[in-house]
């Protein structure tokens, strides 16, 4: 499906992280991909993971810093001229930010949370814009159903998946003319490092397991194969939308009564 592809993945964390499973799934179906770590601390882990890919490219990039993602862009234009996908998994929201309740949240923390969860996608498809332009492309962020519904502890995350959201389509309708396509998937709860921090994220697996249609919990291979056909040529015809892969959980009203 991406033979000849070459694409970009932001948010590898570990073994576990949506981002790690949507690479492998590009990677399988034969693209070729750059990574990013931030700091040293994650380095060792991406690279570690990498090593398992055939010929990956591996760049640092906090995305807080402008010069950074500039650097990022200028590497890989020269590495690999053009691109054809972006995958932005990143998120992040202060830990006391994620307990207690919403209206608690602190102005320094509802900055953190809104530029690096929200900002960072519009900065990373600018960025990314001149190695797409010519002939198209695909980039996909990763929201939660957090965004249009109040959900207990997520907090300011939710208002930060919300403006996500809300920049997925806008920048599809900015890169639309440059056959560039943009779209989210919302992911039912899935145990990663970061949904972990999330204060009762047990019980929100639980209570979706007990309600969603499916009767089971969101798997990475699932949000990872919606990746992969957004993507793909087949994904052509899609963009400004948000994809929900929550085994049904947003189509119903309540818990079943029996």
């Amino acid at each position: 499906m991406l033979t000849g592809k070459k694409g970009l993945v932001l948010g590898v964390a570990n073994k576990r992280s949506i981002a790690w499973g949507i690479a492998q799934a590009a990677a399988k179906a034969g693209a070729r991909l750059a990574l990013t770590y931030q700091g040293e601390r994650l380095e060792e882990n991406v690279r570690e993971l990498a090593a398992t890919l055939e010929n990956p490219v591996i760049l640092p990039c906090d995305v807080t810093k402008e010069e950074e993602i500039t650097s990022l862009f200028a590497s890989l234009s020269e590495e690999f001229g053009t691109l054809d996908f972006l995958v932005h998994a990143i998120a992040f929201a202060q830990k006391e930010d994620l307990e207690g309740t919403y209206l608690n949240t602190s102005r320094s923390g509802f900055q953190t949370a809104l530029d690096i969860s929200a900002y960072s996608f519009t900065a990373l498809a600018r960025a990314g814009m001149p190695m797409m332009k010519d002939n198209g492309g695909s980039i996909i962020t990763l929201t939660y159903l957090g965004a249009e519904r109040a959900m207990p502890h997520y907090n300011v995350m939710g208002v930060a998946k919300a403006a996500l959201e809300s920049s997925v389509r806008y920048l599809a309708n900015d890169l639309g003319p440059h056959n560039i396509r943009v779209n989210a998937i919302s992911a039912g709860p899935i145990s990663t490092l970061a949904a972990r921090g999330i204060s009762g994220f047990t019980k929100m697996l639980q209570h979706h397991r007990e309600t969603a249609p499916l009767r089971r919990t969101t798997e990475v291979a699932e949000v990872a194969d919606t990746a992969l056909f957004l993507c793909s040529h087949m994904g052509r015809g899609i963009t400004g939308e948000v994809l929900y892969v929550d085994g049904g959980y947003r189509s119903v009203g309540m818990m079943p009564l029996s």
